[in-house]
């Protein structure tokens, strides 16, 4: 080597290729959620589920995602990333045909579930083998960048495609968007995508495993029902059972030579921090979704199709905000752009606590449009600031969190300004005398019951469930704003000293091809499977791994 650094190995076309198939199970996941969105009204008059069960419909399967991202990422380094990507994308195809002809309310439920288990598995198996593939920093820049973008496309051509399945097809047709999907990933991740997997990934704590669901599970629950019938005692009781769980599973953390959390990354304070913020906007935008999509619908008066359509330019802006976050960033700094855009996110949901019940579209879409440009670019460099500020031999790690973050955010904006809607609704609505009560629980419900009504009862129940649903709407407008307004301005005050890109660039340029100083090239064998160490998605730090 004569003291010289290898230059980083350049990707072909046969990388290329293969990230065209890492981004179908990308493309899919968010593309899952935003037709959801717009079935809901369908599988509600159908399924008849309570308020509750709704909320678990909808919530269940992000917080499963969230539960099992970081155990994924150590099960690909013990198994193989390929083979974890493509046991996922066998089982999320046979949960989604499962799904579309679930018979009640309960069985959607635990489908959505196994749904979640399975997509766990794909998000750090992709970013993880993208890792392996591309080497070359700028390759690996553009490559992580357009992976990122199909997420959000999926959100963007959701509502299109869900809505032409709607307009033709019952409820159940849009799970079955992803049989096809999976098994195009299944035919082709043998033929271009590497096998990856640690040398020396370390055990599977099990019991890490079992703390870390026990102590998210009931405190999303104990949430809901507070939100559904007040802090009465169970509820409390749940939710404190919960935090007694997270507790343990962080002590159980500390202590562990392999944890399945590596809680050691929050020292640095840009962590902490990028997280904080990924985890606020995931939270606003995942109940925003939600209760847009109903508001177009049962409130607006939007066929499916129709709503899907208004939703697609606040998509397509967001895409396009997200691929201009770097060249952005290189100008006035990554916290300006993060806080900034925050503030921006501010205007957009102050604009949504001024949504009127009649004639509100334009300005829910204008407040979408707002949100949706505010958040796309800093959703983009938080993830490059969590990495980066985490040493290289724990990127792993930092990735698999911030996955989590994001994920777990997304649910939790579901449950708890979806419960918190709720609520409102519950309080404001009147339901005229017999008529079943089960109007007063939800809008889709007395969207259900009124089609039943003789015209004169049905304008009136939907007169005052259509203005409960808007103050619903207004209050979570106003709680956006406020936690936009305070997560922008400490954006921008404590995300300054993060390193810059040019920092990282000039960091990586000096590195060997696997992200450490002076490394030699891994060599692959002749079945293509890569034995070197992970360091896109695993979780596991590993100081002894050795290479060929």
């Amino acid at each position: 080597m004569n003291g010289e650094k290898p230059n980083p190995a350049r990707a072909g076309g046969r990388e290329w290729l293969g990230l065209g198939v890492l981004a179908l199970p990308t493309l899919l996941l968010s593309l899952d959620m935003s037709v959801l969105y717009l079935a809901l009204p369908h599988l509600a008059a159908d399924l008849r589920p309570s308020g509750s069960q709704l909320l678990w419909i909808m919530d269940v399967y992000g917080f499963m995602i969230a539960g099992f991202l970081i155990t994924m990422g150590t099960l690909g380094d013990r198994i193989g990333r390929r083979r974890l990507l493509m046991i996922g994308a066998a089982v999320f195809g046979l949960a989604s045909v499962a799904a579309a002809f679930s018979p009640n309310a309960g069985a959607l439920i635990a489908t959505r579930a196994l749904m979640g288990v399975a997509g766990a598995t794909l998000m750090p198996s992709t970013l993880a083998l993208i890792s392996n593939m591309f080497h070359d920093p700028r390759q690996r820049a553009v490559a992580i960048s357009l992976w990122s973008s199909c997420f959000m496309g999926g959100t963007a051509i959701g509502p299109v495609v869900g809505g032409l399945l709607l307009e033709w097809f019952w409820w159940g047709s849009v799970f079955l968007l992803g049989v096809p999907v999976m098994v195009l990933l299944l035919v082709c991740a043998p033929l271009l995508l590497p096998e990856h997997r640690a040398p020396d990934p370390g055990r599977l704590d099990l019991v890490s495993v079992a703390l870390s669901l026990a102590a998210i599970l009931p405190i999303v629950y104990g949430l809901k029902a507070v939100a559904e019938g007040g802090p009465v005692l169970v509820p409390l009781a749940v939710i404190a059972f919960g935090l007694v769980m997270g507790a343990v599973f962080a002590r159980r953390q500390l202590r562990l030579p392999d944890p399945l959390l590596d809680l050691g990354l929050f020292r640095q304070r840009s962590f902490g921090v990028a997280l904080g913020v990924m985890m606020a906007g995931a939270v606003t935008m995942g109940g925003t979704f939600l209760l847009i999509s109903q508001y177009l619908q049962m409130v607006a008066g939007h066929s499916s199709l129709a709503a899907g359509m208004w939703q697609v330019p606040p998509a397509l802006a967001m895409i396009a905000a997200t691929m201009a976050a770097a060249p952005l960033a290189a100008r006035v700094g990554r916290a300006t752009v993060i806080g900034g855009g925050m503030l921006v996110t501010a205007v957009g949901f102050a604009l949504l606590f001024l949504v009127p019940v009649e004639g509100g579209t334009p300005l829910v879409v204008t407040g979408l449009l707002l949100t949706s440009v505010g958040l796309g670019p800093g959703a983009a460099l938080v993830t490059d600031i969590v990495v980066g500020s985490a040493p290289r031999e724990r990127a792993g790690a930092a990735a698999s969190m911030s996955e989590t973050s994001g994920e777990f955010g997304v649910a939790m904006g579901v449950a708890l300004l979806g419960s918190l809607a709720s609520a409102v609704y519950r309080a404001d609505v009147t339901v005229p005398e017999g008529v079943s009560g089960e109007a007063g629980q939800t809008l889709p419900a007395a969207v259900a019951v009124a089609e039943e009504l003789p015209a004169a009862l049905a304008g009136s129940l939907l007169g005052s469930a259509r203005e409960a649903f808007t103050s619903g709407v207004n209050l979570v407008g106003v709680i956006g704003c406020v936690a936009m307004v305070v997560f922008g301005v400490v954006a921008l005050v404590l995300l300054r000293s993060a390193p810059s890109d040019a920092a990282e660039a000039a960091e990586r340029t000096g590195e060997g091809p696997a992200g450490r100083p002076g490394e030699e090239p891994a060599e692959r064998n002749p079945s293509g499977t890569d034995e070197s160490a992970d360091t896109g998605g695993s979780v596991r730090v590993s100081g002894t791994e050795s290479r060929t």
